[in-house]
């Protein structure tokens, strides 16, 4: 299929580039340069804005920072929909909240396009793999008009529901993800403090009732976990910021749906710190360097966001 991608950051560069290996043409644009040079890197052909990428696109995917990025980029005077074949196929893989995702259902199938919310879970690693969860909010029959194309960049695809099915789904996991993670942080100090090797707590742990997906990832000291950022300084992987911004957003359904959130707030309160102290650009898993200690100023991180 002709796909356009709009958001070439550390999650959409990696995914449009397994669509490019999977056999399809992809036509990507981002504001940033240095995104563009690393997606043409990867066979991504660079457009020069949006309207050039979506021009004879099929499917268009978007992966921005933010629900207000996503909303401008399709809606705004000249955007996206001003340049899209009719009845092409709409996909936001951002993470954005649920009443955006709603929005945009009502407003890009008004125009005669259709949509869907599949944000992905999964990591930077996940998407270079091509092994990312995709939850998906919308029709059966949109979903399976572009089955195909989200399959070769999924391990999995779960059809969550109507609009914005995608988006609650994605925000519930996160809340749980930042949860696990400051819960990892805190098992990881207290093993070491106890005297427990590191590796050896850590296999204890993958296979017994403290088992996590960050625990197998993320595991925040060195070593022991090739993929976790701990390894590099805490650079790359699920910026802080982000993680924040997503919490903020479970948070937010919180309130919405009368529901007393209080262990995220209080994860929400640490990632604050952490933002405060200049570590917003790291890694998620340096919560680990609030319960031992040791944080102080952050090194410079060249990392970007993980849209």
């Amino acid at each position: 299929m002709k796909v356009a991608w709009i958001g070439l950051g550390n999650m959409g560069t990696p995914m449009a580039a397994n669509l490019v290996r999977a056999g399809h043409q992809v036509v990507g644009f981002d504001l940033v340069e240095g995104a563009r040079a690393r997606a043409a890197g990867l066979g991504v052909i660079v457009a020069t804005g949006a309207a050039q990428a979506v021009a004879d696109a099929e499917v268009v995917f978007t992966m921005l920072p933010a629900g207000r990025f996503v909303r401008s980029a399709l809606l705004d005077p000249g955007g996206v929909l001003d340049h899209l074949a009719p009845g092409s196929v709409v996909v936001d893989s951002s993470t954005i909240d649920i009443a955006t995702a709603r929005e945009l259902h009502e407003q890009v199938t008004a125009r005669g396009f259709r949509f869907l919310d599949a944000p992905v879970s999964g990591g930077v690693f996940g998407a270079e793999a091509g092994k990312l969860t995709f939850m998906v909010g919308g029709s059966d029959e949109t979903l399976a008009l572009v089955a195909d194309v989200i399959d070769a960049m999924a391990g999995r695809v779960f059809h969550a529901g109507g609009p914005g099915s995608g988006q609650s789904a994605k925000l519930a996991n996160n809340m749980m993800l930042a949860i696990n993670t400051a819960g990892l942080a805190e098992g990881a100090v207290l093993a070491q403090r106890l005297g427990l090797d590191a590796r050896t707590f850590y296999d204890i742990a993958t296979v017994s009732s403290g088992d996590s997906w960050p625990l197998r990832n993320w595991y925040p000291v060195p070593g022991v976990v090739e993929t976790a950022a701990v390894n590099r300084d805490f650079d790359g992987g699920f910026a802080v910021t982000l993680m924040s911004k997503d919490l903020g957003l479970a948070l937010q359904a919180g309130r919405e749906t009368a529901t007393d959130l209080p262990l995220a707030e209080q994860v929400m309160g640490q990632l604050a710190s952490l933002i405060e102290l200049g570590w917003g650009g790291k890694d998620t898993a340096s919560l680990v360097k609030l319960v031992d200690g040791s944080l102080g100023p952050a090194a410079s991180s060249d990392s970007e966001d993980n849209r």
